[in-house]
């Protein structure tokens, strides 16, 4: 799995002018079943999209196609994480070890 985090830029002003094709953006990653869940990094720093069923290198494009990062209105880091314990409701995410 995946966290992305967008860290507003000096150009976070310009936001209002792409959040609805930004949110449209989120809207399919979460249609696509990539995005489990999106929220806001408080207090007022960006935003964090979860993501999974996807490759790195498949995810990298996916972001990159997010008017706020092609707009330079954030900033993006993308962790990834293999869960090796989670709560039987996120037994999904563990990553399944080889041999």
């Amino acid at each position: 799995m995946f966290i992305v985090v967008l860290r507003f830029t000096d150009h976070k002003a310009a936001a209002g002018e792409y959040m609805a094709a930004h949110a449209a953006w989120i809207k399919q990653g979460v249609a696509d079943g990539v995005f489990l869940l999106a929220g806001s990094l408080q207090p007022g720093l960006g935003g964090v999209p979860l993501a999974h069923n996807s490759t790195a290198e498949q995810l990298r494009q996916r972001v990159e196609e997010d008017p706020f990062v092609a707009e330079k209105i954030v900033d993006v880091e993308i962790l990834e994480v293999a869960p090796g314990l989670t709560d039987e409701r996120l037994a999904f995410l563990q990553v399944v070890q080889a041999g």
